[in-house]
């Protein structure tokens, strides 16, 4: 059974899991960064604003992208929540960021990806995105752990003689009747940390880093794939927006990541800088 406290409580304040996973999410992420931009000789002046951006991108994103395939309604019975971490049916009341999507996130963090490496540090995108997809990875075994805390994201009913069956009692209400499930938020988390070790030691160990677009591209169909897989174990999430042959909408809209990591890796081949190149600042 699993059945954790909402949080540390210091006093009248609360320190929820899933907040608290996010900040160290964004916190190692913010420390592999600067290590990065150290080893390729990059001022990590740079490091600052990229945090920056990333953050907004995500926080609005994941929420715009929740809301836009998952409940769409708010938009008409609860505007305000959709954009500020509070609730305006039967009174104000403070909520915390509660509906975020990765999709969503994905996509905003595109955004403010490419308007940093433009605008900002004034590099080949392709050269950053390698290095966020490394720190990606590890951030979002970090966010499934903050699910699995707040007994959310769960998977289906399993048999409960089976190794994996757990009992998520703090599970909403939208999931009925409290019964064994498959802990799907740990399978999604561990493949992710999987993912980091092979795109860390690919960055450390190889010269893929300089074929501008490999590492990343690796990164997006795996997530993707890995996301594609977990979601057959899931409960689905809301309303289910779109749905195709028996997929969902997180796979569905999983499938467009997954071929355009393909294609990223292929276009790379093309893409290649010496080490001398690298290092320009």
């Amino acid at each position: 059974m699993w059945d954790p406290s909402t949080g540390i409580h210091l006093g009248p304040i609360t320190l929820h899991f899933y907040s608290l996973m996010f900040i160290f999410a964004f916190g190692i992420g913010y420390f592999l960064m600067t290590k990065m931009y150290t080893i390729d000789g990059v001022d990590t002046k740079f490091v600052e604003p990229f945090f920056t951006w990333t953050l907004i991108g995500t926080i609005l994103g994941a929420r715009l992208g929740h809301v836009i395939f998952y409940q769409p309604e708010l938009f008409k019975e609860d505007f305000w929540s959709v954009f500020l971490p509070i609730s305006t049916k039967n009174g104000l009341k403070f909520t915390g960021f509660a509906g975020l999507a990765s999709h969503g996130a994905t996509l905003a963090v595109i955004v403010t990806t490419l308007y940093y490496s433009y605008k900002i540090i004034k590099k080949n995108p392709l050269w950053v995105f390698d290095r966020l997809g490394i720190v990606v990875a590890i951030g979002g075994a970090f966010v499934r752990m903050g699910n699995f805390f707040n007994s959310e994201i769960i998977g289906k009913p399993i048999d409960p003689t089976s190794p994996f069956a757990l009992l998520f009692p703090q599970q909403s209400s939208e999931y009925g009747v409290t019964v064994p499930r498959y802990p799907t938020q740990l399978f999604e988390a561990a493949g992710y940390v999987t993912l980091f070790i092979i795109l860390w030691v690919l960055y450390r160990k190889t010269d893929k880093k300089y074929q501008q677009g490999w590492l990343f591209g690796l990164f997006f169909f795996l997530l993707w794939a890995i996301r594609f897989s977990v979601e057959f174990l899931k409960e689905p999430q809301g309303d289910e927006f779109i749905s195709f042959a028996g997929l969902n909408t997180g796979q569905v809209l999983s499938i467009p990541f997954m071929l355009a990591g393909l294609i990223i890796m292929v276009y790379s081949k093309n893409n290649k800088i010496t080490p001398e190149a690298d290092k320009t600042f």
